[in-house]
């Protein structure tokens, strides 16, 4: 059985700037050249969220897992593929200092706003809470009711699609539902996301599958 933990979003009263997993917002503690940029229109990517590797028990040291998609007015194919330039995940220890000097794009709600005759995106940041449970050991497909909208840190992929494990030992990371989160993001269809990161924790992978 593989350890997980089932995310709970609690939305932040104020601006989140300690080095803990959180979505949304701005990231905390990345050193502001890591910032990764989309491949297709050189603009910075959007940051979905930080994770604090060793507060769930992915690795022994303080390093924190960054990830961003690009996410612009126009659409940019391809951020569904691990490799294909328009999705990132950045691991590193975290700076001190906490915020980027130049903030950069974040998640956020599309809103009825009073004279707006469409949706404004409002930027939004949540706290996390946790509660650890167990996956089985293999990754599987997403055919039970509670597995359909679970997010998760750690534990073993439920795909939507076939097993897209990346090849090269990696353990998941995170498991995030397009339509059970409390913030706008593009999955496609319905779509998952999966992250992973390498066993030796320098480096990870994310891409998405849809229905």
């Amino acid at each position: 059985m593989r350890e997980k933990h089932t995310i709970s979003f609690i939305p932040a009263v104020a601006p989140l700037r300690e080095p803990v997993t959180k979505f949304g917002g701005q990231p905390i503690g990345l050193p502001a050249h890591l910032w990764p940029t989309s491949r297709s229109t050189k603009n910075p990517m959007r940051f979905i969220c930080q994770i604090a590797l060793r507060d769930v028990g992915l690795s022994s040291v303080p390093l924190m897992a960054w990830l961003f998609i690009t996410d612009e007015d126009e659409f940019v194919d391809g951020t569904y593929e691990a490799d294909g330039g328009e999705n990132a995940v950045v691991i590193h220890a975290p700076e001190v200092d906490g915020v980027p000097a130049s903030p950069g794009p974040t998640m956020y709600e599309m809103v009825s706003q009073p004279g707006a005759q469409r949706l404004v995106a409002v930027p939004r940041e949540f706290a996390v809470r946790l509660a650890k449970g167990v996956d089985p050991e293999q990754a599987f497909m997403k055919d039970e009711p509670e597995q359909l909208s679970e997010n998760k840190i750690g534990g073993t992929p439920a795909f939507l699609q076939g097993d897209d494990t990346p090849k090269g030992g990696y353990d998941l990371l995170l498991q995030l539902d397009s339509t059970s989160v409390p913030f706008y993001v593009n999955f496609g269809d319905a779509g998952v996301a999966y992250v992973f990161i390498a066993r030796d924790r320098m480096s990870g992978k994310f891409l998405w599958q849809c229905g």
